[in-house]
């Protein structure tokens, strides 16, 4: 608040208000500034002004993790905004795909050969890029965004995201053979880690790693004795859909890119 002014110096009995117009451009500089809040939550796919306005007064928006109020202003490039918990996305234009790879398209942005990509699968703007590799014979969901910080962070070792993969292989697979794909089969590039390996049906494996080593399933299977004559790639981290057919596409909702966020080690910071 502007301090209010005396009629002359030593008079203190009577106090003159400053004008109504200082007094409002000093409450609003004690405001957070920005845009206003549902704006940012329609922008962002949230629904209309008036859907985002609902959601605020139902006290399901947070701001920094604070409850926010209507009229509320952020920063969109540092404050941090959820609806029910699942952070909207402070920077505009990120995209998360998800992809059923068909057999044939190459994991890569461009091919030199002229191959089919998996980028020209999906939209064109914005430029996304795959996350994580599946060879050219291998089929199944693969992620693709423009969320490089959640990209490096989906394939870095450290974070052990696993991937589920149904393979038809050669010969059903004998007991000593599924322990050995349990526990670590040594390949030239060192002993895999530990895996989740079943049975469904004969020659039909589920196996569950977490590492991302160049054609580590099929390498593994091959070290056992057992070729892979296909390969289905069928989740990634909690991302799963058995709906989506080969070469389909479609953009994660908010709740699945939360439990990817939450899949790599919980809540990002703001960006900043």
């Amino acid at each position: 608040m502007v301090p209010a002014e005396t009629d002359a110096p030593g008079d203190s009995a009577h106090v003159v208000e400053p004008p109504l117009w200082e007094q409002w451009a000093a409450r609003s500089a004690e405001l957070p500034q920005g845009e206003r809040l549902q704006k940012v939550l329609s922008a962002r796919g949230w629904g209309s002004r008036r859907v985002c306005e609902d959601l605020i007064s139902a006290a399901r928006v947070t701001v920094n993790g604070e409850v926010a109020v209507l009229g509320r202003r952020v920063d969109v490039e540092h404050d941090r905004v959820e609806v029910d918990g699942v952070p909207i996305g402070i920077r505009p234009g990120l995209v998360y795909y998800l992809l059923n790879k068909p057999v044939g398209v190459i994991t890569t942005a461009s091919d030199p050969q002229g191959r089919r990509t998996v980028v020209e699968l999906v939209p064109d703007e914005p430029r996304v890029y795959p996350v994580g590799r599946l060879d050219v014979a291998t089929e199944g969901l693969l992620l693709l965004t423009n969320d490089g910080d959640l990209a490096h962070r989906l394939t870095h070792p450290s974070h052990g995201v696993e991937k589920e993969y149904l393979v038809e292989v050669e010969g059903a697979v004998a007991g000593g053979a599924l322990r050995r794909l349990r526990e670590g089969v040594a390949l030239d590039d060192g002993v895999t880690a530990p895996a989740k390996v079943s049975q469904p049906s004969p020659g039909v494996l589920r196996i569950t790693i977490h590492e991302g080593r160049n054609r580590q399933v099929r390498r593994m299977c091959e070290a056992v004795g057992h070729p892979v004559t296909r390969l289905v790639r069928v989740r990634v981290g909690p991302l799963r859909d058995a709906a989506l057919r080969p070469g389909e596409w479609r953009e994660l909702d908010p709740q699945e890119v939360k439990h990817l966020i939450e899949a790599v080690g919980g809540n990002r910071p703001p960006v900043r």
